[in-house]
């Protein structure tokens, strides 16, 4: 099995992927929100160091020119701009600006995403009318937006989606901090009601990685994320069990990169350098940094 020495910096990103013969990367979790809401996102971070927490400093904090060039020097040739809503009323205007961001970025993977709402646009319209401009790809956040992925006002939704085949990345686990609906057992039972539904599993669902596992295993239209997993800041707070990368060896072509750019404490080069180290070799590493996100997206 080959297996070509990981990048050691973002400045060998490219060198690395021209020698697994790839023409860039896909990265199916990275976020361009409104500033006013990345600020407030970036606020969140800035105060884990606080009261003896693990500090989070934001590694790529720039404007949205800056970020968007960076990416390029990376060699993503795809990326995703996700946005969540965790109050009614958000999802239509976050909508608006990725479908703005689409238009006049062509790397940028069209995003979109939908809230349980009891008034207003419903979930099922927001996913309509995101669906008919165009959106390739949803997010989700089942703790920040404190709903259950089985609430009631989600069932057209998730069925429009279902019949679109349009991935949905949805963060569910109980990290970084549990909440009332997160976990694995709504997950599987979404999962169970809709089995053509693309559902992937941001963070391969840390803390709770096997378990999270086992639904990809068992689901066909699930998938698993790399978001954060196995880097130093992770194993930190949510360390990967004895046996995983076996775990993810046996998952091929069901794991997908994810970075979190622009909110991580690290290089972005650190999330490929973690993969690589776990010594699955190079077509894997194609599998995850191309072929697989390239078909979830329909190219």
């Amino acid at each position: 099995m080959i297996q070509t020495p990981a990048p050691r910096s973002d400045e060998e990103v490219r060198a690395y992927l021209r020698s697994l013969g790839l023409p860039g990367l896909v990265d199916l979790h990275v976020h361009f929100m409104p500033d006013a809401v990345q600020e407030k996102v970036w606020a969140f971070f800035d105060r884990q160091g606080e009261d003896g927490g693990l500090p989070w400093p934001i590694a790529y904090r720039a404007g949205i020119d800056e970020r968007v060039r960076r990416l390029d020097a990376l060699g993503v040739t795809d990326y995703t701009t996700l946005n969540y809503a965790h109050r009614p009323g958000m999802a239509s205007w976050l909508n608006e600006f990725s479908t703005a961001f689409a238009a006049s970025h062509p790397r940028a993977i069209h995003s979109a995403t939908f809230y349980p709402e009891t008034g207003g646009t419903s979930a099922g319209q927001q996913v309509a009318d995101a669906l008919e401009a165009g959106a390739r790809a949803f997010k989700v956040h089942v703790q920040v937006g404190g709903f259950s992925p089985l609430d009631p006002a989600l069932k057209e939704a998730w069925a429009l989606l279902e019949r679109a085949r349009t991935p949905v990345v949805i963060h569910c686990g109980n990290g970084p901090h549990r909440g009332e609906f997160t976990g694995i057992g709504p997950v599987r039972a979404l999962a169970d009601r809709h089995p053509g539904l693309v559902l992937v599993i941001a963070h391969a669902g840390l803390p709770d990685y096997r378990a999270f596992a086992d639904v990809a295993a068992e689901h066909p239209n699930v998938y698993l994320d790399t978001t954060m997993v196995g880097t130093t800041a992770m194993e930190q707070r949510a360390p990967i069990p004895a046996g995983y990368p076996e775990t993810m060896a046996a998952l091929d072509g069901k794991v997908v990169f994810g970075s979190d750019f622009p909110s991580i404490p690290y290089p972005y080069s650190q999330q490929i350098e973690a993969l690589v180290h776990w010594g699955l070799g190079d077509e894997w590493m194609r599998h995850v940094l191309w072929d697989t996100p390239r078909r979830l997206l329909g190219y």
